[in-house]
């Protein structure tokens, strides 16, 4: 019964950590390009959980200093996570160039495949 209420209370760190394991076992154990940058993109967005979820204070407000209000949530990991999810969305975009270009080049966007090609020439 205990295990039960301990996972209720941290479900954030449960799915975090799913989310991060999925994408890592994408990443590792596809060889579709276009499946590694879903992984990473999977990834990522469970180390924004991770970042976030301590950051939330329950009953928290905005930093204004006002004397009815005692305890003040902290902006600055939700401002630097909307900042890192825009580069994700970059990196992510770059990437998908890259593998339009890999698949003009190779004529597929399997790693086994590019790699047999490259070593027949």
């Amino acid at each position: 019964m205990q295990a039960i209420q301990v996972f209720a209370e941290h479900y954030n760190y449960v799915v975090t950590i799913f989310l991060m394991m999925a994408g890592l076992y994408i990443v590792i154990a596809r060889g579709n390009m276009i499946k590694k940058l879903i992984g990473l993109s999977i990834f990522q967005t469970s180390v924004y959980l991770l970042y976030i979820t301590p950051a939330k204070i329950i009953g928290g407000t905005a930093p204004i200093l006002d004397p009815a209000f005692k305890v003040y949530s902290n902006p600055l990991p939700h401002v630097l996570i909307l900042t890192a999810i825009v580069v994700g969305v970059a990196t992510l975009a770059l990437g998908l160039a890259l593998v339009v270009r890999i698949k003009e080049a190779y004529g597929t966007v399997d790693e086994d495949e590019i790699f047999a090609k490259d070593g027949e020439q």
